[in-house]
């Protein structure tokens, strides 16, 4: 019986920015696979954008290994959370307070000499 020989390894494309259509065909492209914990209908995703994704870029693996990536959720799928500031609030002053009216300009009087 002769020991397997072990799998070359590959490094880890940048999948994020991607989308799910190119993200599975550039770890193809390098003998990995991919999938998405967070998403059972993967294999239908087309124009999701990879937001993180684990191993990270550049890291060394066996081919054949599994790249996992996790995707933004799209408008009205939740997980964007409250996007304007809450607090501090800025100090009164500056722009916010009013500026009094100036004083109508007033005639010059000119003393005889």
């Amino acid at each position: 019986m002769t020991p397997r020989t072990p799998a070359p390894e590959v490094r880890v494309p940048r999948l994020v920015g991607l989308m799910a259509v190119d993200a599975r065909e550039s770890a193809r492209a390098r003998g990995l696979s991919v999938d998405a914990p967070d998403r059972p209908d993967f294999r239908l995703a087309v124009v999701d954008y990879v937001v993180r994704q684990y191993p990270q870029p550049g890291t060394e693996v066996p081919r054949d290994s599994v790249v996992h990536v996790w995707f933004d959720l799209g408008e009205g799928e939740g997980g964007g959370g409250v996007r304007e500031p809450r607090g501090p609030v800025p100090p009164t002053g500056g722009l916010r307070r009013e500026r009094e009216e100036p004083d109508p300009p007033r005639a010059a009087v000119l003393s005889p000499p």
